[in-house]
């Protein structure tokens, strides 16, 4: 349950209102996700966050199915269970296969096993691999 009520249309402020209708353009969408609805209690913030997911989000050196399945690993990381929802289902939308999100999870599961391991022992950083 979210600590704050989600916003309809009906209640955005008018600078709330205009961040949904670039979601809801960028996106093809007449949906806005609830974290957006959440956000727009602070309709400067919703900006701030909606104008940096859109230039980090968007297709540069890496493409947005990869960016995606990074949200996904830093969202299960941080243990973020909406995100880890919400950003599986951008990847599966930008062509995430089920082979895919198997390798993904396995990848995941494998990088928190090794970490969780050389967190525990104490292994410093090799200096062949130092930048």
């Amino acid at each position: 349950m979210a600590t704050v009520p989600l916003l309809s249309d009906a209640e955005l402020s008018p600078a709330a209102a205009e961040v949904f209708g670039e979601i809801r353009a960028l996106r093809g969408t007449d949906h806005v996700n609830d974290f957006w609805r959440a956000m727009a209690h602070d309709p400067a913030t919703l900006r701030a966050l909606w104008d940096r997911l859109k230039v980090v989000m968007a297709p540069g050196a890496l493409d947005p199915l990869v960016k995606e399945m990074i949200y996904v690993a830093v969202s299960t990381a941080n243990g973020c269970r909406y995100c880890i929802h919400s950003h599986t289902a951008a990847a599966k939308g930008k062509g995430m296969t089920p082979d895919m999100h198997a390798e993904l999870v396995a990848v995941i599961g494998m990088a928190m096993q090794t970490n969780g391991l050389v967190t525990a022992l104490g292994v410093e950083v090799d200096k062949a691999f130092e930048a």
